[in-house]
């Protein structure tokens, strides 16, 4: 049932339902982002790189690619082990400007 007229979603009225609270869609892959390719991100792998070469002790490179879970991880580590994780952040950066990386939704990240 729709509110009735007058009133607003979130404002209860006898015999209505509230509104469903308003969220973000997911990412779609039909629907791709202006001005890149369809399947390509919009992250760059040159920089996801050296912010994992640079900032890696503390996950920048995998934060900036929406990898969040991993970029936590790899701050936690580097924390643990005094410093000595930050091998880890320089590995992944290297690997990600060799062989590129995708981003959170599993797209390619871009060359440029």
């Amino acid at each position: 049932m729709v509110p009735s007229a007058g009133r607003r979603c979130g404002q209860p009225a006898s015999g209505s339902l509230m509104c469903p609270p308003m969220t973000t869609p997911p990412y779609q892959p039909g629907y791709p982002d202006p001005g890149y390719p369809q399947g390509v991100s919009n992250k760059s792998k040159i920089v996801a790189g050296v912010l994992g070469i640079l900032l890696g002790t503390f996950g920048a490179g995998r934060f900036y690619t929406g990898h969040t879970k991993i970029a936590v991880l790899q701050l936690v580590v580097s924390l643990v082990t005094c410093g000595l994780g930050a091998f880890w952040g320089l590995i992944d950066g290297i690997l990600i400007l060799v062989n590129g990386g995708t981003d959170a939704q599993g797209r390619p990240l871009r060359d440029s």
